[in-house]
């Protein structure tokens, strides 16, 4: 993980503890985790600018906090688990440190502690994404031939 010091103001706010707790409650509820990663995707994709350079780890990130609340993948240590999603709830929460209406500066407090969450548990993403490679490839079929274009009309 990286040094404490480089973490954002904004992970000692008020906001940021109160995602904190509602983090610790979601990961015991599957359900609740998978809304989660799906209303973070969502903004996510509505604020893809605010989020340059991150983006796709934010995406990645995301997917682990899928599979995890499906069950799939449980190789995270649950202290990075518990700073993944309480990031994701900070996130998508409307009123945080700085609230998202002030558009422009809104998403900045949002995208800090997202980029930080991020470089700290890059080991866990890397082994997460590791995992997902040789899940997909396994998953493939044996003879790439036999895949249709299923976006063809005829």
């Amino acid at each position: 993980m990286s040094d404490e010091r480089e973490m954002p103001r904004a992970s000692n706010s008020r906001a940021y503890v109160r995602a904190s707790r509602r983090a610790r409650a979601l990961i015991e509820q599957p359900g609740g985790l998978s809304a989660l990663a799906a209303s973070a995707g969502e903004k996510a994709a509505a604020r893809s600018g605010a989020l340059a350079g991150i983006g796709k780890s934010v995406q990645d990130a995301l997917r682990l906090v899928r599979a995890y609340a499906s069950g799939a993948y449980r190789e995270i240590p649950w202290q990075s688990l518990l700073m993944l999603v309480a990031a994701v709830v900070y996130f998508v929460m409307p009123v945080d440190a700085v609230p998202d209406i002030l558009l422009g500066f809104g998403l900045l407090d949002d995208a800090a502690i997202l980029g930080w969450t991020l470089r700290s548990l890059d080991g866990d993403l890397k082994r997460f994404r590791a995992w997902e490679a040789t899940r997909t490839a396994a998953d493939a079929p044996a003879d790439p031939g036999a895949v249709t274009d299923l976006s063809s009309d005829s």
